[in-house]
C-alpha cells in the first residue's frame, strides 16, 4: 500500500483491535509504516494512567510479530522508523531492560557515534534517552555536539523546539552552549509569528529554564505573540507564559485583556495551579484586574475543595496585596474561614501567617485564629523553617498584632511578645518617592515660609513612618516641628507615589492602606498626596496653592 494512503487510513482507526485488523490485511510494509502502527497503537491505548489494555495490546499476535522484527532486523532499518518506534515502546511502557529495547538503543547509540543522524533523529533520539535514563545520560551531551554542527537556519519551528528542549535538561551551570543558544535565539525570533500555542509554550519556559536573561527581543516578541493563543493554551502552557512573564519582568496590557476575557469563561473548568498562577501574576504585577479577581472569588466559593493550601493563599493573597474586596466578599470570606477550620493544620505556617497578614489589609480580621499565630509554639514552627523570623515575617506579625490592638477592641487573646516585634513596619512595595517627595517639600516651604514646621520621614512609636508631619496647636497655628509641648493636632501628609497604587490605577495597595487606616486610628489626621492630583502642578505658587486646600481647606491664609 502507498504509505500516504497507509497513513490516512491509520490516523482514522481508534482503537488498537481496528489497528491489529487493519494491520493484518496487508501482505507487506515499510519500517516506518510499522513504526508509524506503533506510534498510533501507542496514541489511543496510552493515557495519564498508563496502558489502557495491557494484556489486549501486549499479548496480540500481529504487535508481537512487528516487536520480533524490530528486535532482530534493528541494523536494516532506518533512522526514522528505529527512532520512531523507540519513542512508541517507551511511551507503551515497555520494559527498558528488555532485549528489544535493548537492540534498538544500541542501535541508534552506533549510528549516533558514525554520524548518521540527521537533526529530526538526534532530538527524537534524545527525548528518549531522557526518557529512559534522565539528563545524566552520557550520550546527551554527544547528541548536542553533534546538533551544533547543524545549520540552525535551516531548522524547522519542531525542530527548533526540540533542541530547546534537550538544551533544556543537559545544559549545566555555565555557558557551555551559550553560542549555541545565541544562534537559535536569533533564528528563532524570524520565526515567533508561526509558532503554534504549544511551541510558544515550551520555548518560553526553556529561556527561562536556560536563564537567557540577554535574549530580551526574543522573549519581548514571544510575550507579544502569546496574547492571541491565551484561548488555545493548555491549563501546563498557559502556566508556562505566565512564569515567563514574571521571570523577564514583562509586561502586556493586551496580554491581561486577553486574560480578563479568557479566564472568567473558563475559571469553573480551569486546574487550580492555572488560577493561582494568573493570581501570581497579576499579584507580583500589581495589576488589579477586577474581572479575573471577581471570578477567582466565584469559583473558590462554589469549589474551594479542589484547590491545595498553595494555591488557596495564591489566590487569596493578592485581594489584599491589591486592596481589593470583591462582589462576593461577604461569601469568599465565610468560605475561606470555613476552610481555615478544617484545614489549618495543612498550610505550611508561614504560608498561613501571608494569608492572614494578607485579610487584614483589607479589614477581614482573623480573630478566631490570632490565639494561634500568637503562641509560642507556631512562633517557633515560623523560627524553624526558611525564612525563619526575618524583618518581613517579624513586620507581619507586628502588623497583625497592631491591627488587632487597634481594630479588634473585643481580641482578648495572647499577645504578641515585644521580642518578636519590630521598631519599624517593612513595606517594599511602597517605598518613598524621594523626587515627588522632593516636589512637595518644596511646595510647603513656599506656603509655610520656614523648614522648621514640617519634618519628613518620621518615626512613630507606632511601627510606620510618616511621610511628612506637620504639628498644630489648639487654635490652629503650626508648630516649629521639633516641638513637643501644647500640640493639639499632627497632620500625617501621605506622599503617595505611582508604586504604591496598583498599575494604570488609582487604587492605593493594601499595605499603604492599612498605614493610613492605622495613622488615623492612632490619632493623625491623614492628609493624601497621590501623584496623578499634582504631576500636572508646574510651579512652586501652583504645589503651594494645592497643598493650601489639601492641608488646611478652611483657613484663607496661615500664621506659623
Amino acid at each position: 500500500m502507498d504509505e500516504q494512503l497507509f497513513f490516512k487510513k491509520l490516523n482514522s482507526l481508534c482503537t488498537s483491535k481496528e489497528i491489529f485488523d487493519f494491520l493484518s490485511s496487508l501482505e507487506v510494509m515499510s519500517d516506518t509504516m510499522a513504526s508509524g502502527a506503533l506510534q498510533r497503537i501507542s496514541e489511543v491505548e496510552v493515557d495519564d494512567n498508563g496502558l489502557k489494555n495491557p494484556e489486549g495490546v501486549l499479548e496480540n499476535e500481529v504487535f508481537r510479530a512487528l516487536c520480533f522484527q524490530f528486535e532482530f532486523e534493528s541494523s536494516k532499518l532506518s533512522n526514522t522508523g528505529l527512532l520512531k518506534a523507540l519513542q512508541a515502546l517507551i511511551k507503551l511502557r515497555i520494559d527498558p531492560q528488555s532485549t528489544l529495547m535493548a537492540s534498538l538503543l544500541s542501535e541508534g547509540e552506533e549510528r549516533l557515534g558514525k554520524g548518521q543522524l540527521t537533526l529530526k533523529n538526534l532530538c527524537a533520539l534524545g527525548e528518549s534517552l531522557l526518557e529512559l535514563e534522565g539528563p545524566s545520560c552520557a550520550a546527551l551531551e554527544q547528541i548536542v555536539n553533534h546538533v551544533q554542527e547543524k545549520d540552525i537556519e535551516k531548522w524547522s519551528p519542531q525542530e527548533i523546539v526540540m533542541v530547546y528542549k534537550l538544551l533544556q535538561v543537559t545544559v549545566r551551570e555555565g555557558e557551555q552552549y551559550q553560542d549555541l543558544l545565541n544562534r537559535m535565539n536569533s533564528v528563532t525570533l524570524t520565526i515567533v509569528s508561526q509558532l503554534s500555542p504549544k511551541f510558544t509554550s515550551i520555548i518560553l519556559n526553556s529561556l527561562v529554564v536556560l536563564h537567557q536573561t540577554q535574549a530580551v527581543p526574543l522573549v519581548t516578541a514571544l510575550c507579544k505573540h502569546s496574547v492571541k493563543h491565551i484561548p488555545y493554551f493548555t491549563g501546563d502552557e498557559l502556566v508556562n507564559v505566565l512564569e515567563a512573564f514574571l521571570y523577564f519582568g514583562h509586561r502586556e496590557q493586551i496580554f491581561t485583556e486577553a486574560l480578563e476575557t479568557h479566564v472568567p469563561k473558563s475559571v469553573f473548568t480551569m486546574h487550580p495551579q492555572t488560577m493561582s498562577k494568573v493570581m501570581q501574576y497579576c499579584c507580583r504585577k500589581m495589576i488589579l484586574s477586577k474581572p479575573i479577581f471577581d471570578a477567582v472569588a466565584e469559583d473558590f466559593i462554589s469549589d474551594s475543595d479542589r484547590f491545595t493550601t498553595d494555591q488557596i493563599a495564591e489566590c487569596i493573597i493578592p485581594f489584599g496585596t491589591l486592596n481589593y474586596l470583591p462582589p462576593s466578599a461577604s461569601s469568599l470570606f465565610r468560605k475561606l474561614e470555613t476552610v481555615l477550620h478544617t484545614r489549618f493544620n495543612h498550610f505550611q505556617p508561614h504560608t498561613l501567617l501571608n494569608l492572614l497578614h494578607s485579610c487584614v489589609l483589607i479589614q477581614r480580621y482573623p480573630v478566631n485564629f490570632l490565639p494561634k499565630i500568637f503562641s509560642p509554639y507556631f512562633l517557633q514552627q515560623l523560627q524553624a523553617q526558611p525564612p525563619g523570623l526575618d524583618r518581613i515575617v517579624t513586620s507581619r506579625l507586628t502588623q497583625l498584632f497592631l491591627t488587632a490592638t487597634l481594630e479588634c477592641p473585643f481580641y482578648e487573646g495572647p499577645k504578641l511578645l515585644p521580642k518578636y516585634q519590630v521598631k519599624a513596619f517593612l513595606m517594599p512595595r511602597s517605598s518613598l518617592d524621594v523626587h515627588l517627595l522632593k516636589r512637595v517639600k518644596t511646595g510647603l516651604l513656599y506656603l509655610l515660609k520656614k523648614r522648621i514646621y514640617f519634618a519628613s520621614e518620621v518615626s512613630t512609636p507606632y511601627f510606620y513612618t510618616v511621610d511628612i508631619e506637620i504639628k498644630l496647636d489648639e487654635e490652629g497655628f503650626v508648630l516649629p516641628a521639633a516641638q513637643c509641648e501644647e500640640v493639639h493636632r499632627r497632620i500625617a501628609l501621605c506622599v503617595d507615589g505611582q508604586n504604591r497604587f496598583c498599575v494604570n490605577s488609582r487604587n492605593l495597595l493594601g499595605e499603604e492602606a492599612i498605614k493610613q487606616r492605622h495613622l488615623q486610628l492612632l490619632g493623625y489626621e491623614v492628609v493624601q498626596i497621590p501623584f496623578f492630583e499634582i504631576e500636572c502642578l508646574q510651579n512652586c505658587g501652583k504645589m503651594a496653592e494645592y497643598l493650601h486646600k489639601k492641608i488646611f481647606p478652611h483657613t484663607y491664609g496661615l500664621s506659623c
